[in-house]
């Protein structure tokens, strides 16, 4: 089962979005963080939250491009958190596949994923309804996240935006 989880910043969708898979009874939970650390203050984050999910009984596993080559134990409850990051890694970082291959490679990745386990939530920022005026990189990477949340949408089981902390399910239900 797949869903896809959208909102603003600091919309809740991150809590909510782990909430579904504390709710799951798939085994093990497994967090795919996608946040590259950069600087001393967002590696003691990482390290911050790390714990925090390793008390609720999640196994992180890091991955920031390279999605298709990702391996979780079959049946696992899987948070991916979040889709943003990782269209900006795949796009920008040296290890990214850039603009070309980025949408073939996340959704190959996140078809794998769909396929090893039970579970699947995938957490991502709402897009393009700040404004229309964007530019070159900016541009390219909201359009590359548009995308990929139309194409996700399609294929999931569910679709919940999250909005003041509140889930609207565009597609589908709250998984019980």
């Amino acid at each position: 089962m797949i869903t896809l989880v959208i909102g603003g910043a600091a919309s809740g969708k991150s809590e909510y979005a782990e909430e579904l898979v504390l709710k799951s009874e798939a085994r093990p939970r497994i967090y795919l963080a996608t946040m590259e650390p950069f600087g001393e203050e967002a590696r003691r984050r990482v390290e911050k939250h790390r714990a925090m999910r390793a008390a609720k009984d999640f196994r992180t596993l890091e991955r920031y491009t390279g999605l298709p080559g990702i391996e979780v134990p079959a049946g696992s409850a899987v948070l991916l958190e979040c889709l943003g990051n990782l269209c900006a890694n795949e796009l920008y970082s040296p290890d990214g596949v850039g603009a070309g291959c980025a949408a073939e490679a996340i959704l190959k990745g996140v078809a794998r994923l769909a396929a090893q386990s039970r579970n699947l939530v995938i957490v991502s920022n709402e897009v393009c309804s700040g404004g229309r005026d964007y530019a070159g990189d900016t541009l390219r990477y909201l359009q590359l996240l548009a995308f990929l949340h139309r194409r996700l949408a399609a294929q999931a089981d569910n679709v919940c935006e999250v909005v003041c902390g509140l889930p609207v399910y565009h597609k589908g239900g709250e998984p019980q």
